[in-house]
């Protein structure tokens, strides 16, 4: 392990690796993986029970679809944000909804 050189390359979006990184790449799938004291093998039930957390977890982010009669110009403003207006739009309703004055003034 102290011989071992540890290099770091950052990738960006849209940029392929060289040959010479996918050869790394490769050359590092053929050794193998050896579990220790810091990371040590999972058994079956830590599969399972990582397996039960994920699946909690999604369930509890999932969000209802709703349907919503908006002003054209609103929408139009909303899609002038870009890629994820509606994302957009629901933290801006998360955030409106938390203003005691906001909501007095749009009932």
């Amino acid at each position: 392990m102290a011989n071992e050189k540890i290099i770091r390359t950052v990738i960006t979006a849209g940029q392929q690796p060289t040959e010479a990184q996918i050869r790394e790449i490769e050359l590092a799938a053929l050794n193998p993986v050896i579990p220790d004291e810091d990371a040590p093998e999972l058994t079956m039930e830590q599969y399972a029970e990582m397996a039960e957390i994920a699946k909690a977890r999604k369930a509890k982010n999932v969000k209802p679809v709703v349907a919503l009669r908006i002003n054209p110009s609103t929408l139009e403003k909303a899609k002038a944000t870009g890629k994820g207006y509606t994302g957009f739009l629901s933290r801006l309703l998360d955030n409106a909804i938390k203003d005691p004055q906001l909501v007095a003034k749009s009932l």
